[in-house]
């Protein structure tokens, strides 16, 4: 694929800088100064910042992959050395977010035991997966990516945006200590449940859970007596490792969930080890809107669970969006793609405001609500001056079903491109566009569902 080819291209040059200003750096130099590159400002547009009102007739300037500035037209100064383009008639908004996706051809946790916590979801994504094309073809520039519900506790998530990509690692987002983002995936409901040693029934399921989490807190008891001296230590262990950090609110448990009292017994045992946790699809979230709202947890929802044939998911209802935004919850939506294809997520908000939930909250399900969830929100999912240039390119309003994504940028770089053929492929479907992966299914194993 050409995007692909032309950022292999453009590597050495960016290593050659990044050792220009390491070594300006190390002579004490200011490696940052006349170090700018050109601005470009897209002009005449209709803007959504979502942290603020919408604004027609404004401008949006980047550069060096970040918002220099944004705002109406007659407001912002462009800089003379900026390329200008003019987007009248288009509409511009942050990129967009998905909490809960499965692209990328992944494979978590095995058959061996029902919680894998040592399992790392990065180390199986294949980046030439077509799923990444679809995706920015969707106006998706962030993604959670996560092993599938099998499992009482199926592996670590990560973190990653869309940029054009030649490994795994060009995907990653880092935090401030460079350490890896992302959650670990956690599920309950009918989902794990099979013969031993994976539970049969909803009471068993969360009593392995406890009893994983009691070890845990013991393994972490016997470091903190140990104080540093290395005979005292514990022999490492991967497991415990990830549960310590979930214990110690490092790591948010992403937990798929969809009836009701499945929900309360997450909540439950949250509370009783204190972690964090984000609930995932909640069919049944709008019967528990209170509880939800007084737990704190943030909600990734689902409104259209295809192909679905889930009886817990019988009771899911597009109002959920609207009841969980007025009780006062963090709602944040997602594809679970493939089971909603990522070309399709602007469709999940337009789904929601038609059974009520604002048009605002809606859209900030989209973006910043999901960045926030993500603890990217300082990085992205808002069209804010200093934040990386994460943005779409609409022909119209994100919420009509015939508007389409024109062109989706991550970190100033275009990622997709519909004028071009070998883009417009992703977007519309058609031979060549998913030859590369069957689909993933968490429960789908050597053809039959389970």
């Amino acid at each position: 694929m050409g995007h692909l080819l032309r950022t292999e291209r453009a590597r050495p040059v960016h290593r050659f800088l990044i050792l220009l200003c390491l070594g300006l750096a190390a002579l004490g130099l200011d490696a940052t100064a006349g170090a700018d590159g050109p601005a470009r400002a897209w002009t005449n547009a209709r803007i959504l910042p979502i942290d603020g009102e919408a604004i027609d007739g404004g401008t949006l300037i980047v550069r060096d992959g970040r918002i220099e500035a944004v705002g109406p037209d007659d407001a912002v100064v462009i800089p003379a050395d900026a390329e200008r383009i003019d987007a009248t008639g288009r509409t511009i908004m942050p990129g967009l977010i998905c909490t809960h996706s499965h692209i990328g051809g992944i494979g978590g946790a095995d058959a061996s035991a029902p919680m894998q916590p040592d399992v790392r979801i990065h180390d199986s994504i294949n980046v030439r997966d077509s799923g990444f094309m679809r995706a920015r073809a969707g106006g998706l520039t962030c993604l959670n990516i996560m092993p599938g519900s099998g499992h009482l506790l199926s592996g670590q998530t990560v973190s990653v945006k869309l940029r054009a990509a030649h490994t795994i690692d060009d995907l990653l987002i880092h935090d401030v200590d460079g350490r890896m983002m992302g959650g670990i995936k956690m599920a309950n409901g009918t989902n794990p449940q099979d013969d031993p040693p994976f539970p049969g029934t909803r009471g068993k399921a969360a009593a392995i859970v406890r009893s994983e989490f009691i070890r845990a807190l013991a393994y972490r008891d016997r470091i903190a007596r140990a104080d540093g001296d290395a005979a005292k230590m514990p022999q490492r262990d991967l497991r415990m490792e990830a549960l310590v950090e979930v214990l110690d609110g490092t790591r948010v448990v992403h937990h798929h969930t969809h009836r009701h009292d499945d929900i309360m017994t997450v909540l439950r045992l949250s509370k009783e080890f204190g972690f964090r946790v984000v609930l995932h699809h909640i069919s049944e979230g709008w019967m528990v809107a209170e509880e939800i709202a007084a737990a704190g947890a943030p909600c990734s929802v689902i409104l259209v669970d295809s192909p679905g044939g889930k009886l817990e998911a019988m009771h899911l209802s597009y109002e959920t969006g609207r009841i969980l935004e007025d009780a006062g919850v963090l709602v944040a939506f997602h594809t679970d793609d493939w089971i909603t294809d990522s070309r399709l997520f602007l469709r999940m908000a337009a789904l929601a405001v038609r059974a009520g939930m604002s048009r605002d909250g809606a859209l900030r399900a989209l973006t910043i609500n999901g960045a926030r969830i993500l603890e990217l929100d300082d990085r992205t999912g808002s069209l804010v001056a200093g934040k990386d240039a994460d943005f779409i390119i609409l022909d119209g309003d994100p919420l009509s079903v015939y508007t389409k994504v024109l062109e989706t940028f991550v970190e100033g770089e275009r990622v997709f491109d519909r004028a071009d053929p070998d883009d417009r492929l992703y977007a519309t479907g058609g031979d060549g566009a998913g030859h590369d992966q069957d689909p993933y299914f968490c429960c789908y194993d050597e053809g039959n569902m389970r």
